[in-house]
């Protein structure tokens, strides 16, 4: 390894051709973070050299330091241009390239040839036989980038849908800083210095001479894997996306794949903003595609794979099964369906197994960590009949809900679900959900077993569940309940969004609901239980939320003792929720408790939603369907 302190004119005066992998990311660079304080710096020491007497007083102006760039040089060939592989620093390397062609551009435009022409020798290699190829710039980027890069250096002012892109947006911030500052336009409290032509050759001179980068030159015996993990880019850490892409397209070169045309087959749509968007994952943010790695792997060596070693895991997983380019090809293509289904995840239909599940259980519920079950099970790579994707999803949704209202212990799962991978080994497609439903079904220890219809019916009306479980569950839960209730000779019109969890006897229902006999602290305790169990609670619009408050049961308690005006004066809860909710969930409610809500009525509530939970979610077969 050999590491040099170069400027531009050393790195680019020569006939050299910096080329940038496939393996590496797109550009990403922007303006606040990187654009306009290179910018600053730059024209920090352009103004010292402006101020400077003399030529020595110009060499005590400094220069400023980029960072550090790795470089691994090609095999020469007779007439060719000396080639480099970038192998990390993409991002500042080819941000130096924008800004030398942003200044040319301005300097060219203000006339100033002579210096326009010392800074396009670092832009472009002039000679006839590489007019018209990629030879002729000094830099060449990833396939992503390379119709933008083009477009900007070329000053190409064509039609072009893609004005957008980072690199068109750099060159022309950049051009347009330089222009004005060319022109003495300053920020408001900076005071111009020199004239227009001083201001040339001190610019000139910088882009030329006052630059550094550490350039790092890579032998072919140098192990490029290591240093490219070890360095990041400024302001724009690596995700282990970026290092797995780095090592794919590594084995691919060895394995003498087609690696140019490995980018669009298997890895562009991995540089969109959906995948590289960090998303909340517990107490931390992630982008996307490193979480769909960690959860593909743990489907693929059906063991939990932990976030720092998503890396490691991937190369000894991928490693054995990339040793020629068809099987490296047959990977990664597995890799881009499976990746295609985890990003149609939330658009499938709701009335389908999968949608159901991942609306349910992984959106609602929160239970991401069910997600290599849910990814194994809608893979096109295995094409499980649909009806046993159903039955196992369907078992696996139900062993969640009755888990989670009975409030027990969720810490086993991604263990648990790696051990359900593990039973799919060598398992008939056609025999897929049999085989999860009897998993399911034979777990004993309390961290997995599968809740009975007994233990549901008899526990799920004992247990608080408002206040210990989250609304946006609850809702789930009692959203299934109003769709299982309406089956049959009800209309099948779907639910709205934004329902709420609403008590029907109030929290607060010491200020109204208290008897003439104030009840005792045992029986206000078991009351304050009761009004945040299953039995209490049902759903209404977040408007007939706020008023229906704390109202009384009845008209003539709340006309007794509610301070009202207007249309809903003397109205009492359960008038308000016969007129404006049309839900089966509360139906019942109001129609056969037309003069009282009591602690009987909700115990009998309870039971019968629980009832209804189990045949809604069913559950293992031992104890047959509730009676």
């Amino acid at each position: 390894m050999k590491a040099d302190a170069l400027n531009p004119r050393e790195l680019f005066g020569a006939t050299v051709h910096y080329e940038i992998p496939a393996f590496q990311r797109p550009y990403v660079w922007t303006e606040e973070d990187q654009w306009a304080p290179l910018w600053a710096d730059v024209r920090r020491v352009a103004e010292k050299v402006v101020l400077a007497s003399d030529d020595e007083a110009a060499e005590g102006a400094g220069g400023h330091f980029l960072g550090a760039v790795v470089f691994k040089a090609k095999p020469p060939i007779a007439g060719d241009v000396t080639r480099h592989l970038v192998i990390d620093g993409q991002q500042r390397t080819t941000t130096l390239q924008i800004l030398l062609d942003a200044v040319h551009a301005a300097v060219l435009d203000r006339g100033h040839e002579d210096e326009a022409e010392a800074l396009e020798e670092l832009i472009l290699n002039k000679a006839k036989r590489f007019a018209g190829k990629p030879e002729r710039f000094k830099l060449w980027p990833a396939r992503s980038d390379r119709v933008a890069f083009e477009h900007a250096m070329t000053d190409d002012h064509g039609d072009w849908a893609g004005d957008d892109h980072l690199i068109v947006e750099a060159h022309q911030f950049f051009r347009s800083e330089v222009h004005d500052w060319l022109l003495g336009v300053v920020p408001e409290g900076d005071e111009e210095v020199g004239d227009e032509k001083a201001r040339v050759r001190a610019l000139a001179d910088v882009m030329q001479t006052r630059l550094y980068l550490v350039a790092i030159n890579l032998t072919a015996q140098d192990d490029d894997q290591v240093i490219f993990e070890t360095l990041n880019d400024r302001g724009t850490p690596l995700l282990k996306a970026d290092l797995i892409k780095n090592w794919v397209f590594q084995v691919g070169e060895r394995v003498l794949a087609d690696v140019e045309i490995w980018p669009e087959r298997f890895w562009t749509d991995f540089d969109d903003s959906w995948w590289r968007e960090e998303i909340s994952q517990g107490r931390h943010n992630r982008s996307r595609i490193d979480i769909f790695l960690q959860y593909w792997l743990t489907m693929r060596t059906r063991d939990e794979v932990v976030t720092e070693q998503v890396f490691r895991e991937f190369t000894r997983y991928a490693r054995p099964r990339m040793t020629d380019a068809a099987s490296a090809e047959k990977l990664l293509s597995e890799l881009r369906r499976d990746a295609d289904t985890f990003r149609n995840f939330g658009q499938q239909a709701t009335d389908s197994a999968g949608g159901r599940f991942y609306r349910r259980v992984v959106e609602a519920l929160e239970l991401a960590s069910t997600t290599p079950v849910l990814l194994w099970m809608l893979s096109e790579n295995h094409a499980i009949p649909s009806d046993q994707v159903s039955k196992a999803l369907d078992a696996l949704e139900s062993w969640v809900v009755r888990r989670t209202l009975l409030r027990r212990t969720m810490k086993d799962v991604n263990r648990f679900m790696v051990a359900i991978l593990g039973t799919l080994d060598g398992v008939d497609e056609s025999k897929v959900g049999d085989v999860v439903h009897g998993y399911l079904a034979i777990q004993s220890s309390d961290a997995r077993t599968w809740p009975t219809d007994a233990e549901v019916i008899t526990g799920l009306p004992q247990v608080k569940l408002y206040g210990n479980v989250r609304q946006s569950r609850l809702r789930v839960v009692l959203e299934a309940l109003e769709m299982q209730l309406r089956s049959g000779l009800h209309e099948d019109v779907p639910l709205p969004s934004g329902l709420q969890v609403e008590h029907v006897m109030p929290q607060a229902w010491r200020t109204y609901w208290d008897t003439t006999l104030k009840l005792s602290p045992e029986a206000a305790a078991e009351r304050d239980r009761l009004v945040n169990t299953i039995g209490n609670l049902t759903l209404v619009t977040s408007g007939l939320n706020g008023t229906l408050s704390n109202r009384p049961w009845t008209d003539s308690e709340t006309a007794a003792v509610v301070k009202a005006t207007g249309d809903l004066k003397g109205i009492g809860k359960r008038s308000l929720i016969s007129k404006f909710s049309l839900l089966a969930l509360s139906k019942d409610i109001v129609e056969n408790h037309t003069e009282r809500w009591s602690e009987s009525d909700i115990e009998s509530r309870s039971e019968a939603l629980a009832r209804g939970l189990c045949q809604v979610w069913l559950g293992p077969p031992s104890l047959g369907s509730p009676t």
